[in-house]
């Protein structure tokens, strides 16, 4: 096979990239320039918001079996990359969202269910939904929906995480003491591994699947519980160089009543969780994906995940690379201790 990644660098791309390295794929990576891909690609380089920004991919004559972008700004930006791309691939892959449904999705949402309005191919940089359906419509447009797979992410979790939601959740722990935890303990989630996505997403290429699939773990396949156990478990309490000097963290369960009395914005101070019975719960972690784990989704344990994140981040020094685009999150030490009484 032969891969064009546009983007390759970072996160969701970087997973992709290397999962098709793995498999023996022939890969080209058209990037900025800013970060180094992986070893064994060939690179071409470009910024596609740029007026002349794809000549290093109309310059040459070059044919691929899929392209897969994960572009999520300006979709006519999407919309170049495939028209220009459409007779020189077979297939166009675009990690899309399920922040494409409209608002707010019922809970067990699947694929068929209404997506937002006002999306369009040629739009520059509106909102994230939009975007996104933005982006989808410029490779149906371009491709076809036969030749078209839209991977429609729920939250992506995992090593090289640019987004910072597990990052803060492991150094929060490796800083110790007592942990604000937002309950209920069993409150189930819904993500993916980064590497899962990837896997399932080339999988799907080999397969020769199209349309769109929501793609992300089952409900319930790990809980807050679970997750935050396994953050305490590999980065509770040994900040950088040794014991934390709040000792060993300690999980406080608190009510999901109290943490939204202390006006403590769920998601982004308290990454990861949203209160349960809530249109925002149903919308993160309760959708349908009954589809993509007929088509083959298998997902890591969530302390595999964990594990394997915390290990990266000590690799690179233990601070997580940050999208600019993306709001910084986590939860100011002060307001935790005023929640927890301490």
């Amino acid at each position: 096979m032969r891969l064009l990644m546009l983007g390759g660098t970072e996160f969701v791309g970087r997973a992709v990239v290397e999962a098709a390295l793995a498999r023996g794929w022939d890969v080209t990576v058209f990037h900025r320039g800013r970060h180094e891909p992986p070893a064994g690609v060939r690179s071409l380089h470009g910024d596609r918001t740029a007026p002349d920004g794809l000549a290093a991919l109309a310059g040459t004559e070059e044919q691929w079996d899929v392209v897969v972008d994960t572009w999520s700004a300006a979709p006519r930006v999407v919309r170049n990359a495939a028209r220009l791309l459409a007779n020189r691939a077979r297939r166009y892959v675009y990690v899309s969202s399920c922040s494409v449904y409209a608002w707010p999705p019922a809970a067990g949402y699947d694929e068929g269910s209404p997506v937002v309005e006002g999306a369009s191919p040629d739009a520059e940089h509106t909102d994230y939904a939009r975007d996104k359906r933005g982006g989808e419509l410029a490779v149906l447009e371009a491709f076809g929906e036969e030749r078209a797979l839209l991977v429609r992410a729920g939250l992506i979790l995992g090593p090289y995480e640019n987004i910072g939601r597990l990052p803060w959740w492991l150094d929060r722990m490796a800083r110790g003491g007592p942990v604000l935890a937002p309950g209920p303990r069993e409150l189930p989630l819904q993500y993916v591994d980064v590497r899962d996505l990837a896997e399932w997403t080339l999988g799907a290429v080999e397969a020769g699947a199209d349309g769109a699939y929501n793609v992300i773990s089952p409900s319930g396949h790990a809980t807050m519980g679970a997750l935050l156990d396994a953050c305490v478990q590999v980065a509770g309490g040994t900040a950088a160089g040794g014991t934390a000097a709040g000792g060993p963290a300690e999980l406080r369960w608190t009510d999901p009543e109290v943490v939204l009395a202390a006006g403590i914005e769920p998601w982004i101070q308290l990454p990861v969780w949203v209160p349960p019975g809530s249109e925002s719960h149903d919308a993160m972690h309760r959708a349908d994906v009954s589809r993509a784990v007929r088509d083959g989704l298998r997902c890591r344990p969530v302390a595999e995940t964990v594990a394997d994140t915390w290990s990266w981040l000590q690799g690179i020094g233990g601070t997580a690379p940050q999208r600019p685009d993306r709001p910084v999150v986590g939860l100011d030490p002060s307001v935790e201790a005023k929640v927890l009484g301490d």
